[in-house]
């Protein structure tokens, strides 16, 4: 005789706005999202820096360029991802080597990241702005 497995009834909530997650898993998602936007910017970066090099003319440009603001708005966007993928990746190693691994811990560590993040984005808005 063949027995059928019932399916748990369990509650879905399906409204992921709702969901309030953790600091860790925010920082690990921010995490993961900066490494993404950082990949798919390359290209335009290696652009400008090889417009910078290849010329006088192509210097002039790129400096002209960036002093626009949207531009500076960008690099504010692209300075924020960077220094949080570092910060959070410097974290991540730390966890691999079985540091800070407590929940407690974890929790500060996710802290410490989005403080040094912040503190360190002042210091390139001011210098970029």
């Amino acid at each position: 005789m063949i027995v059928k497995k019932q399916k748990k009834q369990r509650p879905k909530n399906l409204d992921l706005f709702t969901i309030r997650l953790p600091v860790n898993a925010v920082v690990s998602i921010m995490h993961r999202a900066s490494g993404v936007l950082l990949f798919l910017i390359q290209p335009l970066l290696l652009w400008s820096l090889y417009l910078s090099l290849s010329s006088a003319q192509g210097y002039a440009r790129v400096v002209t360029q960036f002093q626009q603001w949207p531009v500076k708005l960008l690099v504010t966007v692209l300075a924020a991802a960077f220094f949080h993928h570092f910060y959070a990746g410097i974290r991540h190693l730390a966890m691999d080597v079985h540091w800070m691994t407590t929940l407690q811990k974890a929790r500060f560590s996710s802290r410490v990241v989005l403080w040094m993040v912040a503190v360190t984005m002042l210091f390139v808005i001011w210098a970029i702005w």
